[in-house]
């Protein structure tokens, strides 16, 4: 072998030897360059399919909720209607005293129940209230809980506030606040229920506090509360839901939209 040959043989060793393990190091970044961009399509469509689960169900639950609605409007309505009617055609005349009391008392109670089941079918039938926009919705719901004479219950709307323009949103953001008092009435011990919705930087705000007891931020206690399936609607509609809690001085549930995304 001559000098020559030699000398080029040494060269290209010296090459390989120098390149070799940068086109180890790129052929290695590549690959795990390739896998993190397969597990995070993995992710997404994870995160995709739940969604679309969670979509279902909430299709799902809301349809029985329709039907409930429905089924008491119009049955069980009709019903106390009926007893309403049958009870005053009663002839007070040859009736004890105390007799008619009670049957104007009955009557008086059907009639309420009446007034009573007709709401909350409504508040049942989402899909129908919702059709007047989630600020009369909500003021279904406030209504609703304010005859039942156990909170004080508050609804602040700002001057300035807009709905958001897909209902189908509006809807899931209607049961996530019935969620939110739904806790409040089983958990906090309140007196008091606070509602308000506002805009701010294109984002609809809808905030849920309470005077009751309080919660520390426990990850039992939060799941026991249902606050993480809150977060999952919430993430649906594009949303999240913020919840400050202080023991002893009550909770703030508060929920964010961006107008954008509906």
């Amino acid at each position: 072998m001559g000098y020559q040959e030699l000398k080029a043989l040494i060269i290209a060793s010296t090459l390989v030897f120098l390149t070799g393990p940068v086109f180890i190091f790129l052929y290695v970044a590549t690959y795990f360059k390739k896998r993190k961009g397969h597990m995070n399509e993995k992710l997404e469509m994870r995160k995709s399919f739940d969604a679309e689960l969670l979509r279902a169900q909430m299709e799902v639950r809301e349809q029985t909720m329709e039907t409930i609605g429905a089924d008491l409007h119009d049955n069980v309505g009709q019903l106390l209607s009926l007893s309403a009617v049958t009870l005053n055609a009663i002839n007070p005349e040859n009736i004890p005293n105390d007799a008619r009391d009670k049957i104007e008392s009955a009557v008086s109670l059907t009639k309420s129940a009446i007034a009573e089941m007709r709401l909350l079918g409504k508040l049942l039938q989402g899909e129908q209230l919702i059709s007047f926009g989630l600020k009369e919705a909500i003021g279904y719901e406030v209504d609703y809980l304010s005859k039942l004479g156990v909170f004080d219950v508050v609804l602040e709307v700002d001057a300035q506030f807009e709905k958001l323009p897909d209902p189908g949103i509006e809807l899931i953001l209607f049961r996530i606040m019935q969620e939110g008092i739904n806790n409040i009435i089983k958990h906090a011990s309140a007196k008091k229920i606070t509602i308000t919705l506002k805009n701010s930087d294109d984002l609809l705000i809808l905030t849920i506090s309470d005077d009751g007891r309080g919660f520390e931020k426990d990850a039992a206690v939060i799941s026991g509360m249902g606050l993480l399936n809150i977060n999952k609607r919430a993430a649906v509609i594009g949303g999240e839901a913020l919840i400050n809690s202080v023991v002893g001085q009550g909770t703030t549930l508060e929920l964010k939209v961006p107008y954008g995304k509906a």
